[in-house]
């Protein structure tokens, strides 16, 4: 018989968790599980409720919450015998989506009675670790106000962005992986481990948890006629074609930075200092996962969206050339006038 340990966090996320125990109890497989459901009761618990676990030979922890609930299981988990499944009842679920784990509960349940087990990457930032992804700039400062809100949901989120994307400005990071030194302005920097942020936002869509590397985002700045193809990118897969973004593969990444200020994890937002060295631990965790999404065709943008990326981002560029041959025409009238003036 399979020992499985439910943890949930009765307040994570905007779904309603009363009903749950119910579900688990009818859609659990009761031939191959023996299972208690814990509650946890203050940050950081989740992950003392796991570490527990894994020295008592519990073969299973089930993350019951969103992503945060996942990062502290997880962290209790890493390098042990194990498995970690998830349950995903958060406000963004982005690596339960990135492992194609049904939002919906039942579903998510007959995953984790089909037993499919893989050893996958996780990463850590200043020893941190995570499993999704984590960053700096403008997502971790809207992770930082939005860890204060009352209100959850992707709805709470894209009033955040809107509120304040417009006000952000850009900083300077200086990149250095084993390639070399690299300086950027930037609007954020993000390292994926997984594809997404969550709510089917693809910040990294090639990202691989069992390739051994980070996939890191350096989106640089772009004015209000450049957010709509930004934004079409985040929601499409096609983030890594947008002529706003650069990205590239590491194992190690240390940035650099001229002032403190937030890094967010899973999205849990934390004040670092100005260096800040993100890694990955390879097939560090055990994970259950859903057979069916180990096709990576399944992450993959189809021809239409990349049609229309594609147009975007020409139209982009186009718009870019337009505001500069303005400037320049500009600038010359302004010279001419001095000239005609003296």
């Amino acid at each position: 018989m399979t020992k499985a340990l439910f943890v949930m966090n009765p307040i994570s996320g905007a779904v309603k968790k009363s009903g749950i125990p119910k579900l688990i109890d009818q859609y659990i497989d009761h031939d191959k599980f023996d299972y208690k459901i814990r509650y946890t009761e203050h940050a950081g618990h989740a992950t003392e409720i796991a570490l527990d676990a894994a020295s008592s030979g519990v073969d299973v922890v089930v993350a019951v919450g969103g992503d945060g609930t996942i990062n502290e299981v997880g962290r209790g988990l890493i390098h042990s015998n194990t498995a970690m499944a998830i349950l995903p009842c958060g406000s963004g679920n982005g690596l339960a989506r990135h492992l194609s784990i049904p939002i919906n509960i039942r579903q998510s349940i007959e995953i984790l009675n089909d037993w499919n087990l893989h050893t996958l990457d996780y990463c850590t930032v200043n020893d941190i670790p995570f499993f999704c992804t984590c960053g700096m700039g403008f997502d971790a400062f809207i992770s930082q106000k939005f860890s204060t809100s009352k209100r959850r949901g992707p709805l709470k989120y894209l009033e955040e962005v809107l509120l304040e994307g417009l006000r952000y400005r850009p900083q300077v990071y200086t990149i250095e992986d084993a390639t070399g030194k690299h300086r950027y302005e930037a609007y954020l920097v993000t390292f994926a481990n997984a594809s997404q942020y969550g709510n089917n936002a693809y910040i990294a869509p090639q990202a691989s948890m069992s390739d051994g590397l980070l996939d890191v985002i350096v989106m640089e700045p772009f004015g209000i006629m450049d957010a709509a193809q930004v934004s079409f990118d985040l929601m499409n897969k096609t983030l890594d074609k947008s002529s706003k973004v650069k990205t590239f593969k590491a194992k190690k990444v240390l940035v650099r930075r001229n002032d403190a200020g937030p890094v967010h994890y899973d999205g849990d937002p934390i004040i670092m200092g100005t260096e800040v060295l993100v890694e990955v631990k390879e097939k560090g965790i055990l994970v259950v996962c859903n057979r069916e999404a180990e096709d990576v065709k399944k992450l993959s943008p189809n021809a239409v969206q990349n049609a229309v990326s594609e147009l975007l981002n020409d139209f982009s560029d186009m718009n870019s050339s337009l505001r500069q041959q303005s400037r320049n025409m500009m600038a010359f009238n302004k010279r001419l006038w001095r000239k005609l003036t003296k």
